[in-house]
């Protein structure tokens, strides 16, 4: 949902902060929940005044050059780069140049990120700009697109990597995760397949396997280089390829594969095989 910044009442964490009136400077929301607020903002000038979340607000530099006074300094954030806000901490916002700003960021729970660590203390990382692709990867993963819906199994995942990454860049050592839990993860792999069909809860997860939804997000990536939300995502998307070879419509076959709809498909289908269903359908009745 695109809000206005002018005299709309803005929803989410910034609603009390924003003050801009320029023309196209505006606030995108995505669907929340499960400890997660995710939003894409554009502005020009300054936009927030000193403020304070009782979240982490993590998220990187889109376009333009993000300006900012935080912990005493004042820092810059370029395209790319990411940023790292501790909860609590004093911080304004807004475009270092003419040109604009763009940038998406998210706002963390710390309680998430607590049953995350597992009794080790909330990561404090000292440098709020961040120049670390692999940090940015895992964070572009939740924020593009920013009109899905993240899923139960996604969202464990993504934060137990978001957590390693913050620990690594607060000087923690991450806790060591001990001997591979293989018998788990595999109890968890064969659960997987046999409900590809339909949404998997990582409550479930847990009750097959007896390990926590973080854990088992780390145990199942050691033994299978992957999340147990790939890995379900994947499955569908063989099933989808399957249906595509026997020649059924598209959008049935979008349902048919636990996909919410032919968009959602059709995304998740180009980025795990480099092509449109629509394309690998021609090519195949083609060969056929």
């Amino acid at each position: 949902m695109a809000l206005g910044l002018g005299g709309e009442t803005l929803e989410g964490l910034e609603r009390s902060c924003a003050d801009a009136t320029t023309t196209g400077d505006r606030i995108v929301s995505a669907p929340g929940g499960l400890g997660l607020e995710r939003i894409e903002a554009r502005f020009h000038g300054n936009a927030f005044e000193l403020h304070r979340h009782d979240t982490y607000a993590i998220g990187v530099t889109l376009q333009g050059v993000q300006r900012f006074h935080y912990r005493g300094a004042l820092q810059h954030s370029l395209p790319g780069q990411a940023i790292v806000l501790h909860p609590d901490e004093l911080h304004d916002g807004g475009a270092g140049t003419e040109d604009g700003l763009r940038y998406r960021i998210l706002y963390l729970e710390p309680s998430l990120l607590l049953d995350c660590l597992d009794g080790e203390p909330l990561p404090f990382v000292r440098d709020a700009v961040v120049d670390d692709p692999r940090l940015r990867e895992t964070l572009l993963s939740a924020l593009a697109p920013l009109d899905e819906e993240l899923g139960d199994l996604f969202v464990a995942d993504f934060v137990a990597q978001l957590a390693q990454h913050l620990q690594r860049h607060a000087g923690q050592p991450a806790k060591s995760t001990g001997k591979t839990a293989w018998r788990a993860a595999a109890l968890a792999r064969d659960y997987l397949e046999e409900n590809a069909e339909r949404p998997v809860r990582s409550d479930e997860l847990e009750a097959v396997t007896g390990l926590d939804r973080y854990a088992l997000s780390r145990h199942f990536r050691a033994t299978y280089s992957t999340s147990p939300h790939r890995f379900l995502l994947m499955r569908r998307l063989q099933r989808a390829r399957r249906m595509i070879a026997e020649g059924e419509a598209l959008a049935e076959i979008a349902a048919a594969a636990g996909f919410s709809d032919q968009s959602h498909f059709n995304r998740h289908f180009k980025k795990a095989f480099g092509m449109t269903p629509g394309r690998w359908a021609a090519l195949v009745r083609r060969d056929a």
